[in-house]
């Protein structure tokens, strides 16, 4: 089994669980893509930004984050992610955004801009997965990590304006 020490306590419970029941997989897939919530429309409207569409995703994923703390005042915000799936069909990208807006919304940008990613996917969606869903999958946990960076280059940067 992999090591998941290095995820946030709610996203390694998740991943734990998915390691040890992989026949359970299918049904629980479905069961996380049943509590996929869409975007609210105060965060973003159809169509959506370009700059917020995951790269290579064949389900059309979208992710958007809002910092819970200001930036301006706290050097490590809380974060709040919000996804968006355009395929109808897009059961693996919805089951994937829902599992991430359960286990890491609410937590500081710099836990979530170090965590891995590389063993999310293989481990929800199993090894076989195909390369071009796979990919697509991997997008949407690169393009949150990437979102948290953003805000720790931030917090580094208005510290050092402040030195």
């Amino acid at each position: 089994m992999a090591d998941f020490s290095a995820y946030p306590a709610r996203l390694r419970e998740v991943l734990e669980i998915f390691a040890d029941n992989p026949a359970e997989r299918n049904a629980m897939l479905i069961e996380y893509s049943d509590q996929f919530r869409g975007v609210p429309d105060r965060i973003a409207t159809r169509p959506y930004p370009q700059s917020n569409q995951v790269p290579h995703c064949e389900s059309e994923a979208y992710v958007f984050v809002e910092p819970l703390d200001d930036p301006a005042t706290d050097a490590d915000p809380r974060l709040q992610f919000y996804f968006a799936v355009e395929n109808p069909f897009g059961v693996s990208a919805r089951a994937l955004s829902a599992i991430l807006d359960s286990t890491i919304n609410g937590l500081r940008a710099s836990a979530i801009a170090t965590m891995p990613i590389e063993d999310i996917v293989p481990t929800l969606f199993g090894k076989n997965i195909s390369m071009g869903k796979g990919q697509g999958l991997l997008g949407i946990a690169a393009m949150v990590k990437h979102l948290a960076k953003r805000y720790t280059k931030q917090a580094s940067a208005a510290g050092e304006q402040q030195a």
